[in-house]
């Protein structure tokens, strides 16, 4: 079980590039108990794509959601300051 909630949404936008994505992860329990990590990705005001991991434990769960949240920023994904629009 996790002792806390996972949950991340971060943005990458660039004016020049017309870019501006989203990506968004949490690990949630099934209704079985064992972790659940949820990505989601696509263009900022789109519905998006989805892709679900299941694991035994959630030590493996919070290691994936790492590696993920240290891949997209080391392209550029950040958190957006509260208040900040495109």
């Amino acid at each position: 079980m996790l002792a806390q909630p996972y949950h991340l949404y971060i943005e990458r936008t660039d004016v020049d590039r017309n870019m501006a994505r989203f990506y968004a992860l949490s690990i949630e329990p099934t209704l079985f108990g064992t972790p659940c990590l949820t990505r989601r990705w696509g263009r900022i005001g789109s519905g998006g794509q989805s892709m679900v991991h299941h694991f035994d434990g959630a030590e493996e769960a919070v290691s994936f959601f790492l590696d993920l949240l240290r891949a997209k920023r080391a392209r550029g994904y950040r958190t957006r300051p509260i208040g900040k629009m495109l």
